[in-house]
């Protein structure tokens, strides 16, 4: 006869990992909870105040950047990741992000890598002002190789109808102020793994692979709080795609705005004009194209240094930079919106 362990499922390694997420999610316990860790479903009411709350969700994962958290044996990192994907996108619209749910699958259950995996996700929570509402651990042996572990989770937000952010207001000379990032972020690690092979190599006075490593910055904090003291127009998260991606995302039909800003002949439209050197770029960048990436690409795929932009009336953009750089976020004036045929131009 053969019985569950046998088969590669550690039930009592289950729960011993269930403990430690358990002393994790308490640290992120908000208003608005109705239950802890340990039920069939996390329970979370509806703020006092909203006239008209509209619900505002977002999934991801972290991707391969997993790979050099396995390589280096440190793994309480990337769980902010997972949090930061999430949260930093429906905060594009306004919202306030609530509560979080992870899904973490491995072939072999260790209990005390997956409690730092799950820290690393509390601690995002606690930067993204979300409650860890629970979660699901699934063992899958023979699925997954020993010692690999995938993460990835989704959020809900809320914000009053009135109050969406959803890029109907940008107009041409809206200045576009680009919040730094933390390096690479948690995109184009395919390609950050080809390029980099030797995590422990030194570059910029530690082993590269700490600095790739750096989780993602969560924005959340200091844009809900701009979002109270000026009136934002549009805004973006700078994932996978990096720029010339996401940045069209910002305005209401994803780059052709005709509807919005009346068109115009030989397919005009509302763009983005960015100049070049107004924010520092990360060295771990240059690194990547020294090492063999395609510098005519990096746009196309990384964050460059900016990972959250917003655009504001020219009159409220000097206020923006001051106040999200005295909140612990430096910012920059990096651009504008303009009208041509082209969806982002650098100058």
């Amino acid at each position: 006869m053969i019985d569950y362990r046998q088969s590669g499922v550690d039930v009592e390694e289950g729960y011993r990992a269930v403990d430690n997420y358990k002393t994790s999610a308490k640290r992120t316990m908000v208003p608005g909870v109705l239950n802890g860790l340990g039920s069939f479903a996390g329970m979370f009411e509806v703020p006092a105040g909203y006239r008209e709350p509209v619900m505002v969700s977002g999934t991801d994962g972290v991707g391969t950047k997993l790979d050099i958290a396995f390589a280096l044996g440190k793994y309480d990192t990337v769980g902010i990741d997972c949090v930061a994907m999430c949260v930093n996108d429906v905060l594009c619209h306004g919202a306030k992000p609530l509560f979080f749910l992870d899904y973490l699958a491995c072939g072999k259950l260790e209990a005390d890598v997956a409690g730092e995996l799950v820290k690393g996700v509390a601690e995002g929570c606690l930067q993204a002002g979300a409650a860890l509402m629970g979660g699901e651990t699934a063992e899958m042996p023979g699925f997954y190789d020993a010692g690999k572990y995938d993460i990835a989770g989704f959020t809900v937000g809320i914000v009053e109808k009135s109050k969406i952010v959803d890029g109907s207001k940008i107009r041409e000379g809206d200045v576009l102020v680009g919040l730094e990032s933390s390096g690479v972020h948690s995109n184009g690690f395919s390609l950050v793994r080809k390029l980099v092979t030797d995590y422990t190599e030194p570059f910029d006075g530690k082993p590269i692979g700490e600095t790739l490593l750096e989780p993602t910055r969560i924005y959340v904090k200091p844009i809900l709080g701009l979002l109270e003291k000026i009136d934002v127009h549009g805004m973006v998260h700078i994932t996978g795609g990096g720029f010339h991606e996401n940045i069209p995302r910002m305005y209401p039909s994803g780059g052709a705005h005709s509807a919005v800003t009346g068109g115009g002949e030989n397919g005009e439209r509302l763009v983005s004009r960015l100049k070049a050197g107004s924010w520092p770029v990360p060295p771990i960048f240059g690194e990547l194209v020294r090492r063999g990436a395609n510098p005519d690409r990096m746009y196309h795929t990384y964050n460059m240094g900016i990972g959250f932009i917003v655009a504001v009336a020219p009159e409220d953009a000097d206020a923006a930079v001051a106040y999200l750089s005295g909140a612990g976020f430096p910012a920059h004036r990096i651009g504008t919106v303009a009208r041509g045929t082209e969806d982002v131009v650098f100058d």
